[in-house]
Parts: structure tokens; sequence; C-alpha cells
């Protein structure tokens, strides 16, 4: 597994770039956000942060500026539905740290801004990653969590959830495509399964809308 490169860079272009590494070049798609921190084509002792991913009998290498771009990449390609070329279109759009404020602060119309994002699709990347901010420990300082006890605690929620929070689920179901209907037999049950938050009680109503209960 290629996970960091060193070499000379060859070309750098808002999409990809390649690194002279030892007489061999590298082509690594990157995001522009990661294209536009590295040094100019020709500097020598550049280091990517580097992912394989084999697909389709064939490997391509994608390279980051920073850890976090990575973790967010891993797991944005962990959602159904979301391939490297999706995964690299939200990093070229947000930052890592913006896109923890986008999630957080669970702003869809500002995720739908990405290129083949639309309202229903921004929804649901939000609801998945709504807890990996707190979970992953490359990606808790960019919601400012560094303690295990403080990580603990779900985005966007406090230690007693505020009776809104089933209103604010329904709402986002609905703005997602969903019936009221489907929205409210949903949501049945989620306290008894300990969901509490707003990201949890949406999590737990997709996944019964999943399995068609």
């Amino acid at each position: 597994m290629i996970v960091q490169l060193t070499g000379t860079l060859l070309e750098v272009l808002p999409t990809h770039i390649v690194l002279d590494v030892g007489g061999v070049g590298f082509e690594l798609g990157v995001s522009s956000t990661t294209a536009a921190s590295l040094p100019h084509v020709g500097e020598s002792g550049v280091t990517v942060l580097a992912r394989m991913v084999v697909r389709d009998g064939s490997m391509e290498l994608y390279g980051f500026a920073t850890r976090e771009e990575r973790a967010l990449f891993d797991q944005l390609r962990a959602i159904s539905g979301v391939g490297s070329k999706l995964a690299l279109a939200v990093l070229s759009t947000f930052s890592p740290s913006v896109l923890a404020q986008v999630v957080t602060t669970q702003d869809t119309a500002r995720m739908a801004q990405v290129p083949g994002v639309g309202r229903k699709k921004a929804s649901r990347l939000i609801v998945e990653l709504s807890d990996v901010f707190s979970k992953n420990a490359e990606l808790r300082g960019l919601v400012g969590l560094s303690s295990p006890d403080s990580a603990s605690l779900p985005l966007g929620s406090t230690a007693a959830a505020g009776s809104g929070v089933e209103a604010d689920a329904t709402e986002a179901l609905l703005s997602m495509g969903f019936t009221s209907q489907e929205a409210e037999l949903a949501l049945e049950g989620h306290a008894e399964a300990g969901a509490v938050s707003v990201e949890q009680v949406l999590a737990y109503a997709l996944r019964r809308l999943g399995s068609g209960r």
C-alpha cells in the first residue's frame, strides 16, 4: 500500500499532479485544494500523502496535502454511491475545516453546491458524516475535540437532547424527498433505540427506510 511519496513535481493541475520519484513518474488525482497548496513545478523534495485505490482491475493513486484531507477522502468513499471522483469534488469545494463546519451546522444548501450533489444527496452526505469528525482521531481537531470525553458527544447535540429533535429530523427527511407519512413511520421507536440527537435520529430513520420497515 502506497501512503506517501516524495519527489520532484513535474506537473500540477487542479485535478491531478505528476511526481517524479527516483525517475518514475507517478500521476495522482488531487483536489483543487491540494493542488493550490503545492509548490511550483520543478520543486524537488515534495512530499505528498497518498491513497491507492484498486478498482475494476486497475490501480489509481490519489494525493493529499494533509492527513485530514486523506481521512475525509476515505470516509467519503465509504459512503454508498460516493466514488473517488465525487469525493475529490467535495474536497475541491470545501477544505477539511470548512467541510466540518458544513456538516456540524447541517448546511444542506451549502453541501448541495458540490458539482454532482443535489439537495437529496447533500442531506444524506451530512447524515453519513455527522459522527465522523468526533470519532476519527485525525479529524477531531477540526471541530475542537481533543479528549475522549468530549469526542463521545455527537456533533450538534448536548448532554440533554432538545425537544425539537424529532421535528428537525422530520424536516430533514422531508427535504430529502420522503413524504410526511414515511418520515413519521421511520421515526417511530427512535427514543427506545437510543437515538437522541438529530444525527442519530436521522441515521435511525434512514436505516428503517432503507430496510423497508
